[in-house]
């Protein structure tokens, strides 16, 4: 399926591409018969001066002064053999008395065509040149393709944009509906785990045991309650960023090996920011493992937060394997991932949730293979 999309729209680039080469030779066809067509013209209006300006009393003038009538659209200046400008016609009227309008055309004809030449007289040398340049069809036939161009790039570009906006918007959709199934799924287990708790406090059993399986309820009523925000607008709240990560760090602390130190270096006093607590805790949290799994059990991570003008900053570093060049476009992609478990939609997420939800950034700050990878996350105050 894939393989006959990708053969489709590369089918129709090509008919594109054919469809605008052609219309690009075929303009440039016209435009060269065209500037044929207006040299001849110009030359038989010369003619026709010439015949006006020389013929004998009682001769028929009509096709002469047809001729030198029917040109209305090339622009012409006739100098004589010194190039001083005799006369011009078909140039803009309201500045038809400005010199150096007159010189800057003039200037403009020589480098476009060859002048017709009128020789009055060989010996001495006297001649009318007639400097002509492009009549206005000639300079649109010119410019079409330029203008084809603009218009088939504008097309491609809101095809594009169009299509992406569309993949993007089924994306929401399909990642909403998955998170709020997946909510509406841990729903009645996790009831019925809450009534079975409560029947081994009234049994007597081991309190430990209800004790321990409470707090597991409690975890997965957590994880009910952050699939259930996907695809809803959550509520934010001013809360301390640095309670927020330090309640994290000590939960994921608890789940790794003593081989794994972790450092937290804050200001000492409260860090307000905007925050919807359980997405933003699943970001740290998401974040937190992704740092775990680079370290392999074993090394330093740390987090860094830093209030600045208008915005918060958490940077979450590890001294882990790092990420290479050529993966660090693709590292919040949905389904990416370097593991031999996971679907890798956790960064993907966590992106998501401070992109969309917080109208933060989360980004690679630095990385570098062997060395470890830091994470930026920037909220708004």
């Amino acid at each position: 399926m894939l393989r006959q999309l990708l053969n489709f729209r590369m089918g129709l680039a090509v008919i594109a591409v054919a469809i605008v080469s052609g219309t690009i030779f075929y303009s440039n066809f016209l435009a060269k018969k065209i500037e044929k067509e207006e040299r001849q013209k110009i030359r038989q209006w010369v003619e026709a001066n010439k015949f006006i300006a020389t013929a004998p009393q009682n001769v028929d003038l009509t096709l002469a002064s047809s001729i030198q009538q029917q040109n209305t659209d090339i622009p012409i200046i006739w100098t004589n053999e010194n190039d001083s400008i005799i006369d011009s016609r078909n140039l803009d009227s309201s500045q038809i008395s400005s010199k150096s309008y007159l010189e800057k055309k003039l200037k403009q004809f020589k480098s476009g065509h060859q002048p017709v030449i009128l020789v009055l007289n060989k010996a001495p040398y006297v001649a009318d040149k007639y400097y002509y340049g492009d009549s206005k069809l000639l300079i649109q036939v010119r410019y079409f393709p330029i203008i084809q161009l603009m218009i088939v790039a504008l097309f491609i570009f809101i095809t594009f944009y169009a299509i992406s906006a569309r993949n993007k918007s089924t994306q929401n959709q399909v990642w909403a509906g998955m998170a709020k199934e997946t909510a509406h799924q841990l729903g009645t287990p996790i009831s019925s785990l809450e009534g079975w708790i409560e029947m081994l406090k009234e049994q007597k059993t081991d309190s430990s045991i209800s004790s321990e399986m409470e707090k597991d309820v409690s975890r997965l009523k957590l994880i009910s309650d952050r699939f259930g925000k996907i695809g809803s607008t959550p509520k934010l709240e001013q809360k301390d960023i640095a309670e927020q990560v330090e309640k994290m760090v000590a939960y994921i602390k608890r789940r790794s090996t003593e081989k794994v130190n972790f450092i937290i270096n804050q200001p000492g006093h409260p860090i307000m920011a905007n925050i919807s607590e359980p997405l933003f805790d699943w970001v740290i949290e998401n974040l937190l493992k992704n740092a775990l799994d680079a370290i392999n059990g074993k090394g330093l991570i740390t987090i860094k937060i830093q209030q600045q003008t208008g915005h918060v900053t958490v940077d979450i570093s590890d001294s882990g394997k790092g990420i290479s060049k050529q993966n660090l476009g693709k590292v919040f992609k949905p389904g990416f991932t370097t593991k031999k478990r996971g679907w890798g939609l956790g960064l993907s997420l966590a992106k998501r949730i401070i992109d969309q939800y917080h109208k933060g950034q989360l980004y690679i700050k630095s990385s570098e293979p062997g060395k470890g990878t830091t994470f930026r996350i920037i909220l708004n105050t």
